[in-house]
């Protein structure tokens, strides 16, 4: 600070030959000015003052941070609820009694164990309904496909044809006619005495010893010749004869060798068998004629005419294709109605299997039985569609928790990621889990998305289901490195080392003239804060920014390059030797620790690391 005779002596009066009263007031002026200018250097020192304490933080213990070897790890932090691997609820599908319950709270049980059986009276005997109603459907859907063939085969060339063979007695039918249908339609009358039948009574003991098939030798009555014959049928039903002889009649047919008629009878032999009587014969075939096709068709031409002899296939007439076609497309919906019954019987009669075994409860996991609630005896009903909770199953093998990952950080998150557990009910021991499930189904609130992170315990110890527990997932870690305090790095990657030679400065008492304090170097950035050095080393290759308000006095600030920065520490790679002392900045809660507001506070704004104003992020992490 300059002096008042420090002033006189650089201040110059004019020279000339002047009046007593002029030189007197001239020198009153001297004399104010040279008070103005000292009150001035005053006032500016005491300004300057109150400044640089406003702007500069007094530095403490807190304040200093030292560059030291050891650990940095970059983690993510969040807390659940322990939960078991998994949980299921048994419940009922049906309504009854309770007949069986063999299990108790506490007990293992394996997936497929019977836990309940509940009464199924009722719903086997609506099984046996359904059955009932599938064996009905399944033979009216044979029918309705056998219909179909048959009528098919019938149909074949659009030809109806005779399934007997005889003599065409009448025919009733002519062109046009419709013919078939329910209860058929009689076309005519077959006549056929080639073959003759009889009917003897034998002795009921005598009978039984017979066989169909066997052959014998037939006696006609009046002529006494003997014709053979074979057993066709044997009655089952005893008759009496005249005089209380118990018989049974047996029927016999015999070749007609064309004299036999109806008034001829004859009795019959069979090894050493006779019969009990005679019978009289009748032609094999004497009957009406039927059209019984399924469904109606008409009649085309007539292919036969009365007296012919026609034998079993041959064409009685023909059948107009409309007609025909009309009829197997009927034939046809009778199937296709009687298919869909029965599917319909047989997807009822499984769903009433599938009701019964709802009767019965298995156990849908292996686990442990936390809570039985119902027990032999008890009525299971339900309430709409309540379901009353039987039991409670949960399989403790493992035990997982849900960690809330913000949006910026879930990118980093991924499965297999160690992460170490601390558990409030616990709170010297740590747990290790791993990472199962990354979810992309994030949840909004409070304008940030959050996503759920599924956490595996590798080991559980005495941890139970329901325990709040704090998980840190382990992203990345760098061992004996280099770190600082989180809170010594500034923005733009600054850390304000503590400068020895300043230190040394002003403990020699150097005192700073005005014109000194007023000088600024061409190399000093403007705005620099006080003890901040300007040299290329101090600044790196970079310039220092240009004003970085708040710089405690006795520190240079230094550029840093980074690595892994965590909530506590924060890597360096280059810029700073161990054993540094830095300054750590100050955060309102009164702990040290990042600095993420602007520089210098609003006045700040002036001098950002990019020179552009102090509204950049802090560092990154």
């Amino acid at each position: 600070m300059l002096n008042i005779s420090e002033l006189k002596e650089k201040i110059k009066l004019p020279e000339g030959k002047k009046g007593r009263k002029g030189k007197r007031s001239k020198k009153k002026k001297i004399i104010i000015f040279i008070i103005i200018i000292v009150i001035a250097a005053i006032a500016f020192s005491i300004i300057r003052g109150r400044s640089k304490a406003s702007a500069e933080p007094e530095v403490d213990a807190r304040n200093i941070g030292t560059v030291e070897r050891g650990s940095v790890t970059k983690e993510l932090t969040s807390s659940g609820s322990l939960e078991a691997k998994d949980t299921y609820d048994i419940t009922s599908l049906v309504e009854g009694e309770i007949i069986e319950a063999d299990f108790e709270e506490g007990d293992m049980v394996e997936e497929g164990q019977v836990l309940y059986r509940i009464d199924p009276s009722d719903m086997e005997r609506e099984l046996d309904s359904a059955d009932r109603s599938l064996e009905s459907a399944q033979k009216s859907l044979e029918d309705a496909k056998k219909e179909y063939s048959d009528l098919a085969a019938e149909f074949s060339g659009n030809l109806y044809r005779s399934k007997v063979s005889g003599y065409v007695k009448t025919i009733n039918v002519t062109s046009g006619d419709n013919v078939g249908g329910q209860g058929g339609t009689e076309i005519g009358e077959l006549y056929n005495d080639t073959i003759m039948e009889v009917k003897i009574p034998f002795l009921t003991g005598e009978a039984n010893a017979l066989s169909v098939g066997a052959q014998g030798i037939l006696t006609i009555a009046d002529t006494g010749e003997q014709l053979p014959g074979q057993i066709t049928s044997i009655a089952n039903l005893e008759e009496t004869l005249t005089g209380g002889t118990l018989v049974k009649y047996v029927t016999i047919q015999v070749a007609n060798p064309g004299g036999l008629s109806t008034s001829d009878s004859a009795t019959a032999q069979f090894g050493d068998i006779y019969s009990a009587g005679e019978g009289s014969f009748t032609p094999y075939l004497e009957e009406s004629l039927k059209c019984d096709l399924s469904q109606s068709a008409k009649v085309d031409t007539v292919l036969v005419k009365e007296g012919q002899f026609v034998t079993a296939g041959t064409p009685l007439f023909s059948l107009t294709a409309d007609s025909v076609e009309d009829a197997l497309k009927s034939a046809e919906d009778a199937v296709d109605n009687a298919q869909t019954a029965y599917d319909n019987a047989v997807d009822q009669y499984e769903q009433q299997q599938d009701n019964l075994e709802d009767y019965t409860i298995t156990a849908p996991i292996s686990g442990t039985v936390i809570t039985k609630n119902s027990k032999v005896g008890d009525k299971i009903s339900r309430s709409g569609d309540a379901n009353t909770t039987m039991a409670i199953i949960f399989d403790l093998s493992e035990l997982t928790f849900e960690m809330s990952i913000d949006e910026l950080d879930i990118n980093d998150v991924e499965v297999g990621q160690e992460v170490v557990i601390t558990a409030d009910a616990f709170e010297d021991q740590t747990y290790k889990g791993h990472v199962t499930n990354v979810s992309m189904n994030g949840s909004y609130s409070n304008g940030v998305t959050t996503y759920p992170v599924t956490v595996t315990l590798d080991e559980t110890g005495d941890l139970i289901p329901g325990m709040n527990v704090d998980g840190t997932i382990i992203l990345d870690e760098a061992e004996d490195t280099l770190r600082i305090p989180s809170g010594a790095l500034q923005r733009g990657n600054i850390v304000y080392v503590r400068d020895s030679s300043i230190e040394s400065d002003e403990s020699e008492g150097k005192t700073v003239g005005i014109s000194e304090e007023f000088s600024t170097p061409s190399t000093a950035f403007p705005g620099a804060p006080q003890g901040m050095s300007d040299s290329k080393e101090a600044q790196g290759d970079a310039p220092a920014p240009a004003a970085i308000a708040g710089a405690p006095d006795g520190f240079t600030a230094v550029r840093v390059e980074t690595g892994l920065i965590s909530d506590d520490y924060v890597e360096i790679l280059s810029g700073l030797n161990e054993g540094d002392e830095v300054y750590v900045e100050e955060t309102d809660s009164g702990s040290t620790g990042m600095m993420f507001g602007m520089p210098g506070g609003m006045g700040g704004m002036g001098g950002g690391p990019s020179g552009g104003g102090g509204m950049g992020g802090g560092p990154r992490r």
